[in-house]
């Protein structure tokens, strides 16, 4: 398993270049994962689900099962958030891990960068990015920088920049808190 994320400011486009990107790497033969971080409490289950009552009732974790697809939630309750180093390890192995998000984690990254959002680039500040995708110009970067709509160009950044699990976990230390 090699991982890599693709972090940025909020509106910059991380989703939706994760959604063009996935394909264009399955096609190219990679089975893909993602870590995605929110920022906020969301809910993937809703009231009146047996799954919800469970959860409600106190169920620490809940997985839930059919032919199509497997769950598994798990309450933090009082505890605290998990780190990227714990979720890396909770995946099944795939060829690639893409994580969104987390982009204060000391994993590799690249910048998804958005001239209109107005907001600062990362990578002069991060030594954790090694690429850059925008749609604005970094003449002094020096990192690769690369069209935000070179979706095959980013396929092929992560590629060859994604770097194995054990490396990423070494440097996380098993903890790090998110962004």
């Amino acid at each position: 398993m090699r991982v890599i994320g693709l972090a940025g400011w909020s509106g910059a486009g991380k989703t939706t270049l994760l959604a063009k990107l996935i394909p264009e790497l399955i096609a190219r033969g990679f089975t893909v994962s993602t870590i995605k971080h929110a920022h906020h409490a969301f809910d993937v289950d809703q009231p009146g689900k047996d799954s919800h009552r469970h959860r409600q009732a106190g169920a620490s974790e809940v997985l839930i099962s059919s032919a199509a697809r497997w769950v598994q939630m798990h309450e933090v309750r009082d505890g605290a958030e998990a780190s990227l180093a714990d979720l890396l390890r909770r995946l099944s192995p795939c060829d690639l891990v893409l994580v969104e998000g987390f982009k204060r984690e000391g994993h590799l990254k690249i910048e998804i960068h958005r001239n209109a959002n107005g907001r600062p680039p990362l990578h002069p500040q991060d030594e954790n990015i090694v690429a850059v995708a925008t749609d604005a110009e970094f003449p002094d970067a020096r990192i690769p920088v690369i069209d935000l709509d070179n979706v095959g160009g980013i396929a092929g950044l992560v590629a060859v920049m994604a770097e194995p699990i054990e490396v990423v976990l070494n440097r996380l230390g098993g903890h790090g808190a998110a962004d």
